[in-house]
């Protein structure tokens, strides 16, 4: 027999069906605009001031926030900082926020007090994946995202099959992500690249085509997908921060 909802269980499925409504409605009237429309709609109308932009600073971050940047360059851009990622990454996270102009940075960490208790030896990556990146990733997100209503990232279809119906709206938790490049293919990724002269993160040049956490991250091989270097040798395919592992943590009463 199943339980009975709790009262707050009742007013959550009520928040986050109304969400889901109006993602999809979103998604039904703006999906269809350039991915430039998308962010200068939802940055300017539909979320003003309350909205950012997720970004791990990867393979393939520099083409939305250049866009970002020709419409909003003070609009925060939440950077996580496992303390995992490879030199490359966080130097090319200055030199892109200096290239663009980009002056709302913010860094989210995971808590010391977790890893100290989760991770004490930085190795947890070696036995439980999925815990390493709720620690490192999943709760620093909802942190991050707490303070808005919706926010960007810059996922696409062709990145995988996970991703392969990927709408531009979405719901997660009480909150809207908002995924303007979802409908690119790699030609427009690569000539958006070439058309602007973005500079790529250097670990693209060694094979590394989806760029996490140093010890989970490998290259690509020829003919597999983007993202079949994360994570090899394991079934899993995302970090948690674009499954439901963040959406519980965004439907937390602390957030």
């Amino acid at each position: 027999m199943l339980a009975k909802p709790r009262p707050l269980d009742q007013i959550v499925d009520v928040v986050d069906h109304g969400i889901a409504a109006k993602a999809a409605g979103l998604d039904a009237l703006y999906g269809h605009l350039t991915p430039l429309e998308i962010i200068e709609r939802s940055a300017r109308e539909l979320f003003n001031d309350e909205i950012a932009a997720v970004s791990s600073f990867g393979a393939d971050s520099a083409v939305l926030l250049h866009m970002i940047s020709k419409i909003d360059r003070t609009l925060p851009v939440i950077f996580l900082d496992t303390g995992k990622h490879f030199e490359e990454t966080l130097s090319y996270r200055d030199a892109l926020a200096a290239d663009f102009g980009l002056t709302n940075i913010r860094v989210i960490k995971p808590e010391e007090a977790a890893l100290e208790r989760i991770d004490p030896t930085g190795n947890l990556h070696q036995s439980n994946t999925d815990a390493c990146c709720d620690v490192r990733k999943v709760e620093p997100l909802a942190r991050g995202v707490a303070p808005f209503r919706a926010w960007f990232t810059g996922r696409k279809r062709f990145q995988a099959s996970t991703r392969a119906t990927l709408p531009v709206f979405e719901a997660v938790g009480p909150r809207i992500r908002i995924n303007p490049l979802a409908h690119w293919t790699t030609s427009d990724q690569a000539d958006y690249m070439r058309a602007h002269a973005l500079r790529e993160n250097p670990l693209v040049a060694y094979g590394y085509l989806s760029i996490g956490c140093f010890p989970c991250t490998q290259p690509v091989q020829p003919g597999e997908d983007a993202r079949s270097g994360r994570w090899a040798g394991h079934a899993k395919t995302e970090c948690g921060i674009h499954l439901s592992g963040l959406e519980k943590s965004l439907t937390d009463a602390s957030l």
